[in-house]
């Protein structure tokens, strides 16, 4: 494993600094057959990830974002996502991170997330914890909603409609916000400065880091409604929170969160 740590560091270094050698104001950007935003960098970083897996573990498959290397009946999957918060990078707005798992059948084992912009990096191995910056992390004891600080995401190409939950959340005085990364804020549960994230899409890519390192923080990480899932396929969003707050979070994701998109 600890050949996969040094890998998995190695390789969010390098591309944080990609990240910050194409960061700028006014920066080129162009627009998947989904709408979704997408720079040089993302495919620059993504295609760096599938290189050096190929090299070192070829039997091993990529499953990213931009590109993916799939090897039939493979164990272990790389899931990356070479820039969580495209829309923000593409603006000049520094709250993106670098996100890279390691997946056995399923299951995350290792999970390594990098901001170059604070030189934050987050890391945590299956059973042995999760750190920031070689420093021991844990999420908050916070033990109600009202001013729990949680972060949600929404597009209208989502499987899963937020927003009626979102109203809900309000009524207990929670403090929403919404940075359009999903990633970072998820981090920020695990460091105990956030109590819980949303996230209605089914993108593994966004998915796989944080539920390894916010429950080695402490915390727990299921689907919507509350579900384990795999996370080397498309998963059925996320509720990623400090764990004492987190069935709560479910029974009212289940009251009022709505299935938009079926597929």
């Amino acid at each position: 494993m600890e050949e996969y740590k040094k890998f998995a560091v190695s390789v969010a270094k390098e591309s944080g600094k990609i990240m910050m050698d194409y960061f700028k104001i006014g920066m080129n950007r162009e627009y998947k057959k989904d709408t979704s935003t997408v720079t040089q960098a993302d495919f620059k970083i993504n295609s760096l990830v599938i290189e050096r897996v190929s090299k070192l573990f070829p039997t091993h498959s990529v499953l990213g974002e931009e590109e993916s290397n799939i090897k039939k009946g493979s164990e272990y999957v790389w899931v990356c996502d070479p820039i969580d918060g495209t829309i923000p990078f593409s603006l000049g707005i520094p709250i993106s991170v670098f996100s890279l798992a390691l997946v056995k059948n399923g299951e995350v084992i290792l999970g390594v997330v990098y901001d170059p912009f604070c030189d934050r990096l987050y890391f945590a191995e299956k059973g042995k914890g999760a750190y920031l910056n070689d420093k021991k992390i844990k999420v908050s004891n916070k033990s109600s909603l009202e001013m729990a600080r949680i972060e949600y995401e929404m597009y209208n190409r989502s499987k899963y409609d937020l927003q009626p939950l979102i109203n809900e959340l309000k009524k207990y005085n929670a403090l929403l916000v919404n940075f359009a990364a999903y990633i970072n804020p998820s981090m920020l549960v695990a460091a105990g400065e956030f109590t819980a994230t949303l996230f209605p899409h089914i993108t593994a890519h966004d998915a796989a880091t944080v539920k390894i390192i916010v429950e080695e923080a402490g915390g727990k990480v299921t689907d919507i409604f509350g579900n384990e899932q795999r996370y080397d396929q498309p998963v059925n969003g996320l509720i990623a929170s400090n764990g004492i707050l987190h069935n709560k979070l479910v029974t009212l994701a289940k009251q009022f969160v709505v299935v938009q998109n079926k597929n």
